[in-house]
């Protein structure tokens, strides 16, 4: 496959017929026309010319001289949009005067004048219209383009001069609003994309000098000045900073890094300076994976685009008939007019236009799935936001999740403080098991001194035993208590395991010397963010844990959840997805990495990870933070994008259905027409835009 950037582009309908031309030439199965990124991609072995003759005949060209954004390959021209829009305009404010002039010396004279002024207003803004009209019209093609053309000759020939000037002039206003709508979300999607670092210093032989980061290799090492952005992922080297990972994670408060902390390609050093050994080629960094889904989300075609697409075929058909039995009908049965009819036939084909209709998706789709990529929200493709805008269950993950994944001491019971710390710690600070690291976190606030164990074993689902000068200790669960341990004990045992802890036992041979009660963090932010899914429409929010009923208990009231699910293994979590999918629309959160099945197998999968590889190709849908704090704004994004589309769909056939109703009573005019379809095309386009507005009000707020 190979891609081009096009120009000339506003026309969703126009790109969509295109399309089906290209696929019947001979290999060109397959291409397609990406209209939300202006864009086409071709497959082997098609014909050039042919593509070029087809492109040319509506208006649409491939970019020449295009050029590689460096190492990603994104091929970008940003002046032909506001080009061809200033060419219109122009041509547009030529055609009004003239139009205006014309309607004066028509009150001044009788003459020919005025209808050679008239004309000459219609051709100065419509003529690349009648000019693919009239091509269409020789292959029996029926568009837009072909209806107009009939319509404003239909009109000239009966003599309505200044109405089919108007419809004209109306039809090029129109068609400029609909490519600057388009445009303008485009441009929103392009500023995203710009975020990508173009060159890097690289230190090599002890000297500096500046290469696009496509030549870097792992290993290089590349100097970071303060305001500069990170080229690609890496790991620092030496120096400190605060780094700006809005480009990653949307988060606008400052990382501080310093030498062995992991940096993301697009990041900006915000002060001092940093050296950083690539630990991934450019193409293969997190920052290049988030553009290349992003630009690939705005092409996934939506069921509800898939319905219009198809339903805009049989639409003009559809109208074009409607159209006949206007003109003759009326004439034929009920001994009506025939001119006042042929023009009210005439009228009723420019209601054929779908564009407005094919619009109403579009461009909500794109600002919603920009939007959520400035926040850090990766949203794999349209079809994903829609969903996300559906979900009424969502099914967390515990451990990471909800919860910091970071075990940590919250309670302990001391029975002979000295031995209970030294003990612990001596045996504890060489494991690289969590449970034993948040043992000795918690050591190192007291003042306690380790010894080196003389003999150390394992023991399978207890714990560890230990031997310290010449004694044995064990340190472990319930089990690892070698006698029955002391009332006391037992009630502080019964109190964590009702409390939902994990236990750390330290004994000896004949007495517990102390108990740690050790628990997951849960993040301060759960319960806030839980309340928040609450209020934007969700209505179950449910955990599915490995761990014990205690445990789970304990974290679902913390955090308001409907329900919880506990001791799962990994496909009993897939089973319990499959039964909350069956009663509703559902999402899994998770950390992409070990809740994969249950991520693809729920209607929609969530992964939080920040620019983690298996994060972003497990899910549908990608929190760039480590924290849910962004997934509430994501789901009200995509229901308010799922509303504009339902209302713009409703106003483009509502508006549509009006003009036509206006025919049986005779009433339905050419401009009247055109306004229901410019009408419809406007208010579809700032509808789909306010996505985007909202985004700015809530910055300046």
């Amino acid at each position: 496959m190979n891609e081009y950037k096009l120009q000339g582009l506003s026309c969703g309908n126009c790109a969509r017929e295109m399309e089906e031309e290209i696929n019947k030439l001979e290999n060109g199965e397959g291409s397609r026309i990406l209209y939300n990124s202006s864009k086409l991609v071709l497959s082997d072995g098609v014909d050039m010319k042919s593509v070029e003759k087809i492109l040319t005949a509506d208006g649409a060209a491939i970019v020449k001289n295009q050029h590689d954004d460096h190492a990603h390959g994104h091929a970008h021209d940003h002046s032909h949009g506001h080009g061809d829009n200033m060419r219109m305009k122009i041509l547009l404010g030529l055609s009004v005067i003239i139009f205006g002039s014309a309607i004066y010396v028509d009150t001044q004279t009788t003459s020919l004048l005025p209808v050679f002024m008239y004309l000459t207003a219609a051709a100065t803004s419509g003529y690349p219209t009648f000019i693919k009209g009239a091509k269409n019209l020789l292959k029996l093609k029926f568009n837009i383009d072909t209806l107009m053309t009939i319509a404003l000759v239909g009109a000239f020939s009966i003599g309505e001069w200044k109405e089919g000037t108007l419809v004209a002039i109306l039809f090029g206003v129109n068609e400029l609003l609909e490519g600057m709508g388009m445009e303008k979300a485009r441009k929103s999607m392009e500023e995203l994309l710009k975020v990508a670092p173009k060159e890097a210093v690289l230190i090599s032989g002890g000297k500096e000098r500046i290469v696009p980061i496509g030549s870097l290799d792992i290993g290089d090492l590349v100097l970071v000045k303060s305001g500069e952005k990170i080229p690609s992922d890496g790991v620092v080297e030496s120096g400190k900073s605060s780094v700006n990972e809005a480009a990653i994670t949307g988060e606008a408060m400052p990382v501080e890094k310093e030498m062995g902390e992991i940096v993301y390609g697009g990041s900006i050093n915000n002060e001092g300076v940093l050296k950083v050994r690539i630990s991934k080629a450019y193409q293969d960094s997190s920052l290049a994976k988030i553009l290349h889904l992003v630009e690939e989300a705005q092409e996934t075609k939506t069921p509800t685009e898939q319905f219009i697409n198809k339903f805009a075929g049989y639409y003009t058909p559809l109208i074009m008939a409607i159209s006949g039995l206007v003109m003759l009908v009326p004439p034929l049965l009920f001994n009506g007019d025939w001119g006042s009819w042929f023009y009210q036939g005439l009228a009723v084909l420019i209601v054929g236009c779908p564009c407005a209709l094919i619009l109403s998706s579009p461009i909500a789709i794109v600002s919603g799935i920009a939007r959520n990529a400035k926040n850090g929200i990766l949203v794999k493709g349209g079809v994903f936001l829609e969903q996300l805008g559906k979900i009424d269950t969502i099914a967390f993950d515990k451990t990471g999740t909800l919860t910091k994944g970071h075990p940590y001491v919250e309670k302990m019971f001391v029975y002979k403080k000295e031995e209970f710390f030294e003990v612990a710690g001596s045996i504890e600070k060489s494991s690289s098991h969590p449970i034993a690291r948040a043992v000795i976190e918690k050591l190192a606030t007291e003042d306690v001194s380790y010894r080196e164990p003389e003999e150390i074993n394992t023991v399978s689902g207890q714990g560890v035993t230990a031997v310290l000068d010449g004694k044995t200790y064990r340190v472990g669960n319930e089990k690892s208590i070698g006698f029955p341990p002391a009332e006391e004990v037992s009630q502080h045992i019964a109190e964590l395991k009702a409390g939902g802890y994990t236990l750390v036992i330290v004994s000896s041979e004949s007495e517990v010397l102390g108990i740690f009660g050790v628990t997951d963090e849960i993040r301060e932010e759960s319960r806030a963010i839980i309340g928040e899914l609450y209020a934007a429409g969700i209505k179950n929010a449910v955990m599915l844990t490995g761990d014990h009923d205690k445990t789970a208990e304990k974290v679902a009231k913390q955090v308001g959840l409907t329900d919880y699910y506990s001791s799962l293994l990994p496909n009993e979590k897939v089973e319990k997805v499959k039964e909350l999918t069956a009663k509703g629309k559902t999402a899994m959160v998770g950390d992409g990495i070990n809740d994969a099945p249950a991520l693809a197998t729920a209607d929609l999968g969530i992964a939080m990870g920040k620019g983690t590889d298996s994060a972003i190709e497990t899910a549908d849908i990608v929190l760039m933070q480590d924290h849910l704090g962004k997934l509430p704004s994501a789901i009200s994004i995509a229901k308010r994008v799922n509303k504009i589309i339902k209302l713009n769909i409703s106003l483009a056939l509502g508006l549509k259905l009006i003009a036509l109703l206006l025919t049986i009573p005779g009433l339905l005019t050419l401009w009247i027409a055109i306004l229901s379809d410019m009408g419809a095309t406007i208010l579809v386009t700032l509808i789909s835009l306010t996505v985007m507005i909202g985004e700015k009000k809530k910055k300046t707020a």
